[in-house]
């Protein structure tokens, strides 16, 4: 992954630690999540950052009318393709634990190889062009993703996406966020 550059002169928020604004988004966290990943107490420092990342997390969650499957797919073809080993260990355990993502699909995301399921490989390409392209890809590439079986509202979902991930990723870089023990099997060997 990417090597040390600039790390934020910032702590870790605890939740005894917290002010108001933070606690309460702490402990939104943990609710949501069962624990308060290393990552929320980063983005804690900026209430405004962590409150924004969570809405729209929930958001593509909720209404991006992709599977839990797929969601995985583009969040880990997002985190790799941004250099975050963090949300790549995370999101991949996700993967494993909670959406039933073959294991192979993940592990081809994050080798760099070729995804076993015809669609998936479909979104996942598609994910890493918006990505590479900013947000402009050509028409013969939307149409291939489009007839892979997806829709334009799935394209706004990849959209959504990259800027929940944007967040996340680039506050892990600042950070060198410590992925969690949780997260630990799924962390990738070059980071």
């Amino acid at each position: 992954m990417s090597t040390k550059t600039y790390e934020i002169n910032l702590k870790s928020i605890e939740l005894d630690t917290a002010n108001e604004e933070q606690k309460a988004l702490l402990e939104r966290s943990k609710k949501n999540n069962g624990m308060i990943p290393n990552m929320y107490k980063n983005m804690v420092n900026s209430p405004g950052l962590q409150d924004t990342y969570d809405v729209g997390y929930q958001h593509f969650r909720k209404s991006s009318g992709f599977s839990p499957q797929e969601q995985e797919v583009v969040f880990v073809t997002v985190s790799m393709e941004n250099e975050c080993g963090y949300c790549a260990a995370a999101h991949s355990f996700i993967a494993d634990n909670m959406s039933n993502v073959p294991t192979e699909v993940t592990n081809a995301i994050r080798d760099g190889k070729e995804i076993p399921d015809a669609k998936l490989k479909a979104l996942s390409k598609f994910t890493k062009i918006m990505f590479e392209s900013r947000g402009n890809p050509t028409e013969e590439q939307a149409k291939a993703f489009l007839e892979a079986g997806y829709t334009d509202k799935h394209i706004l979902g990849i959209i959504l996406a990259l800027a929940v991930k944007t967040l996340s990723n680039y506050s892990n870089h600042v950070f060198y966020t410590e992925i969690d023990e949780a997260f630990q099997g799924r962390k990738l060997e070059t980071v």
